[in-house]
């Protein structure tokens, strides 16, 4: 079933309020203030060490701030149960964190389990959250080993989506997929996005994954400070440092597109002659 945007209460807004996070001595994020605003598919881009995971996880509370608030529609999260607030929010990582001995169906059922549903109820809203996310009733019965890595990634997915939360984290979800079973995942989070109008955060170190996916993007330097925070379109042509320039490759030039006439057909291509893409009339 799919849901118009237009008839769905979007996502809570998140704000960032002057907030440190230290492991130890060390701060992976400095001071900083930020605001996802409600319904935003908003993408963390940064290096490794930038600090996005942990500002990622700071939003279920996985890791307290040492200085400052996290707070959701107004509300600061530090009242609020870490158990209840991570299961009313979806989270999803890199290989799907499957329990390997549990099927799919089982895998996708445990939350609404857990919120208090009935093993007929929760096991109805895992077959339907799975045929939401494409895939099919038959690997329902399976294992996460017999499924592919795309597989599993959609049954990750549909596990944070089984208790319709209105907030969705996405830590690296498609990094180890092929390039073909990613561009699907990500077509898929946009249609999803649309659907359900959470308010989802996506971290990536993957600038082309961020430009495809993002209402805005927030670039994250070392330690923890945000370089610029804007729209794709923005960052692209106006980047707000050499540092984030460097990141997206627009010092290199490796982002400067050209026309190419081949075939009768005139070929959008990078600076080294690479066909990017097909003009469209």
């Amino acid at each position: 079933m799919s849901f118009s945007p237009d008839f769905i209460a979007p996502g809570p807004s998140i704000r960032f309020d002057r907030v440190t996070l230290r492991y130890g001595a060390t701060s992976v994020i400095s001071d900083l203030s930020l605001t996802v605003a409600s319904g935003e598919l908003l993408v963390l881009l940064g290096p490794s060490g930038s600090g996005k995971t942990s500002l990622l996880r700071s939003i279920n509370r996985m890791v307290e701030p040492a200085e400052g608030r996290i707070l959701i529609d107004d509300a600061d999260i530090a009242g609020r149960d870490r158990v209840r607030l991570r299961r009313s929010v979806g989270y999803v990582i890199q290989g799907g964190g499957l329990f390997p001995h549990r099927t799919v169906q089982d895998n996708v059922a445990t939350v609404p389990r857990l919120l208090g549903a009935s093993p007929s109820q929760a096991r109805e809203t895992a077959r339907s959250t799975l045929a939401r996310v494409g895939l099919s009733p038959d690997l329902a019965a399976r294992y996460p080993a017999q499924l592919s890595g795309g597989q599993q990634q959609r049954v990750g997915v549909a596990r944070a989506l089984a208790a319709d939360p209105r907030i969705l984290l996405m830590d690296e979800p498609f990094g180890a997929l092929d390039p073909i079973t990613r561009r699907s995942l990500q077509r898929e989070t946009l249609r999803l996005h649309a659907s359900t109008g959470a308010t989802i955060v996506f971290v990536t170190h993957d600038v082309d994954e961020a430009l495809a996916l993002g209402d805005r993007i927030v670039v994250l330097e070392a330690g923890g400070r945000i370089a610029q925070a804007a729209s794709p379109a923005d960052i692209l042509a106006h980047p707000a440092s050499d540092f984030v320039a460097e990141l997206l490759g627009l010092s290199a030039g490796d982002r400067t597109l050209h026309l190419e006439p081949r075939d009768g057909e005139e070929i959008v291509a990078d600076r080294t002659g690479r066909p990017v893409g097909i003009l469209e009339r």
